[in-house]
Parts: structure tokens; sequence; C-alpha cells
């Protein structure tokens, strides 16, 4: 089913520019084709996604405020980097719960050229939250197993992130889940070709991953009393 566009080839074209001109006189010199290209329609398109993640438990907040909203800013954190490249040259937004809870988990779109996806889960958990998930798991292995499997599950959703070499500590090493044990974060992809994202169901495929993610965020939910 045809619905909104967002974006053409013109928001591609601008971060690739970008990536080649990173720095503060080109972007002034262009920020109204920032702005009309990219800012713009990626806050439409955040406003349109409100109400489908308001329906998933605990409820997710779409704020498609310029400032202060669910858009990360364009601006990189250059204070302790080597890199002192003024810009990112991709576009993000990170979706929280609506009780904003710190340890909750959250969902994520990320647009750059060849590389967009739509996240979901628990990113770097302190060690109470990343505990509480382990236990989670333990005492539901087969509710975890449901939320992490399934034919549309494994073929849209790649797992990514950090884990420990050993098994942790308090766990049984030869446990039938050690694998997902060891993880230190607990979350997933899945890619949105460019042509998705230029296309007009854009609205519609990020709506469809989010819903294949639904169970496992529920889980990391459920195992963090998020919920």
């Amino acid at each position: 089913m045809k619905g909104a566009k967002y974006f053409n080839e013109d928001f591609f074209d601008f971060l690739t520019d970008l990536r080649v001109h990173n720095d503060r006189a080109w972007f002034l010199q262009n920020k109204g084709r920032y702005e009309r290209e990219v800012r713009d329609p990626f806050l439409r398109l955040i406003a349109d996604l409100a109400p489908a993640l308001k329906k998933i438990p605990p409820g997710f907040v779409a704020d498609p405020r310029p400032v202060g909203g669910s858009m990360m800013r364009i601006y990189r954190d250059i204070r302790f980097s080597r890199d002192k490249s003024p810009y990112k040259t991709a576009v993000a937004a990170h979706f929280g719960a609506a009780n904003k809870r710190a340890a909750a988990p959250a969902l994520y779109l990320h647009l750059e050229a060849g590389n967009c996806a739509v996240g979901a889960g628990a990113w770097h958990p302190e060690p109470g939250p990343l505990k509480q998930i382990r236990d989670a798991i333990v005492a539901h292995p087969k509710r975890w197993q449901q939320a992490t499997s399934g034919n549309e599950f494994g073929s849209s959703c790649g797992r990514f992130g950090d884990s420990l070499k050993r098994p942790p500590v308090g766990y049984p090493p030869n446990h039938p889940l050690i694998e997902d044990l060891k993880r230190k974060d607990f979350a997933i992809s899945s890619p949105l070709t460019d042509d998705e994202v230029c296309g007009d169901r854009l609205l519609d495929h990020v709506i469809d991953r989010v819903r294949v993610a639904t169970p496992f965020v529920q889980f990391l939910c459920a195992a963090l009393k998020a919920a």
C-alpha cells in the first residue's frame, strides 16, 4: 500500500556531500538544504510514527520537536575525540519508553547511505539491569526463545553488541543459552534499503520492523520491570 513519501535522492546526496565537506562554513552555507532535505522530512516521519510506537507497551515516545525531541543532534561531541569533524554524516532518532526509566529498552532509527536500519533493545545496560535481563533469560528460557526465534525474526533481525569471552559469574557455563547470557548488549537491528527509505512505503517498512522486534522488546521491558 502506498503512503507518504518522506525522502528522495537529495537526502542521501546531502549526507554524502557532508561527508566530503564536513566543516562549519560549508554546513552554514547549506543549512537551508539540510533543513529542507534532511531535518524537516525526518521530523515528519517521527510525527507519523508516534501513534504506532505509543501502542507498544510500555509505550514508546516519538517526539517530533526539532530540539529536545526524538531526533538526535547532527552535531558531533568532539571534546574527547581525535576526529574533530563537527557533523554526523547520518541522521538518527531515539524512541524512549514513556515512563522514562533509564534502564528501559529503546527503539532506534538510523539513516545513512548504504547503512539504514531500525534497531531495538538495551544498549550498554548497567550491571544491575544487565543482571535482571540475564536472570529473566534463566527464569523464562522458553519465553526468551519465542521472543528471539521464528522465521520472521531470524530473517530480518540481526543481533549486535559486545559479549563476554567467558560465562558471567554466577551462571552455569553449560547453560543451553550461555551465548545469550554472555551478552553485554541486548540489541537487534533490521536493515532498510536506500530504495525503501526513498520510497512511498517507508512508514510501513519501519512499523513492520518494529512489529517483528516487539516480542524481544517486551521481554526486556518485563525483565527490567519497565512495562
